[in-house]
């Protein structure tokens, strides 16, 4: 008689499956994944600049110039187009034509009259209150908050990606070659690792753009991953010390592997577990300090679009609540995904809490 081979699941597919019990972590998740396509397609959301336009024989994107400035391309500029792209473009070239957002308003200067034919301008000022045109209001000088919203989803995202992964990576790897090869080269990670715990992150940001002439988004960015490593060392120095006296490195050894290979295709694997939790949390940290500096008005650069710049907007006109609410909600219900995906993963991977089940 035959007997069916049952194989049991893999440590990440059973952490999956503990994560996906827990419904707010997975309505937490779905909110990030949402989040994230709308960063990614928010300028086919909503915008000025056309999606894809055909003028003067050629195929052009002007929406990218919405990621980049230097991408919206310069014959735009140069024609006087890039404006008012609805009346300017038939002006230059009637055989032009044109597929626009889903929704017309910029994120970054104020909507007039007749820009799109028969479309009002965006009211400025108390009058700014949310509206069909315009669901979450305008600021004091009619920017649509509905498109800053948008289009600020790139800068959180991107913020606390980005040094998060730069977190991650340095880290990992200083914790993986301090737990594994011990002695001097532990203690003088280690050492590095208390000096850098040392150092305020937001006091470094303030510095740095005391010193820079002209700061960006992306020195942030920095600042937060280099300052950011030394908890995510110190859980994979601990695994590393633990995991390099198993069997299975022990065969590594005597078959001749490379330490290299040893600490990152044998050892690595196993101990990333412990790692997840912290990089959830630590983008929902990164993104806090992000709307926080641009709340001051240090964060990101003038043309870029940002939750914080609203909040600080809506502090120096406080009957305009609509300022204050929309992107205090956003940044809400955020930083709440994170934590609520960061609290189920440590629930779905650490073992003395899976017996609650």
């Amino acid at each position: 008689m035959e007997t069916e081979e049952i194989r049991s699941r893999g440590y990440w597919a059973e952490t999956w499956l503990r994560f996906r019990r827990r419904k707010l972590a997975m309505l937490a998740l779905g909110y990030v994944l949402f989040m994230g396509l709308v960063a990614l397609f928010s300028p086919a959301i909503v915008g000025t600049k056309p999606v894809v336009c055909q003028y003067k024989g050629k195929i052009y994107f002007p929406c990218m110039g919405y990621f980049n400035a230097r991408w919206e391309n310069a014959i735009f500029f140069q024609d006087g187009i890039a404006q008012r792209y609805p009346v300017q473009l038939k002006e230059k070239d009637p055989e032009s034509w044109a597929i626009y957002p889903l929704w017309y308003n910029d994120a970054m200067r104020r909507v007039v009259d007749d820009e799109m034919p028969g479309r009002p301008g965006n009211p400025s000022g108390d009058l700014g209150k949310p509206s069909w045109m315009n669901p979450f209001g305008t600021t004091f000088y009619g920017y649509d908050v509905a498109a800053i919203m948008i289009h600020g989803t790139r800068i959180a995202l991107l913020v606390g990606f980005v040094s998060t992964g730069i977190t991650a990576v340095i880290g990992i790897v200083l914790g993986a070659i301090a737990g594994y090869f011990g002695g001097w080269v532990d203690m003088l990670l280690s050492r590095l690792i208390e000096l850098v715990m040392c150092i305020p992150t937001l006091v470094l940001i303030l510095a740095f753009i005391a010193i820079v002439e002209r700061p960006q988004i992306w020195h942030t960015m920095a600042i937060i991953g280099i300052t950011g490593w030394p908890g995510i060392a110190r859980l994979i120095r601990g695994e590393f010390i633990k995991l390099k006296q198993s069997e299975y490195v022990t065969a590594a050894r005597a078959l001749g592997t490379g330490q290299f290979r040893i600490i990152f295709r044998h050892i690595l694997p196993n101990a990333l577990s412990p790692v997840v939790v912290p990089i959830s949390f630590g983008i929902a940290v990164a993104i806090l300090i992000e709307t926080g500096l641009s709340f001051l008005g240090i964060g990101a650069s003038v043309s870029s679009a940002s939750w914080g710049r609203v909040l600080s907007e809506g502090r120096a006109n406080l009957s305009m609540w609509w300022l204050t609410f929309f992107p205090g909600l956003t940044i809400f219900l955020t930083v709440l995904a994170y934590n609520l995906i960061g609290e189920a993963l440590q629930e779905a991977t650490d073992p003395r809490l899976r017996g609650r089940e």
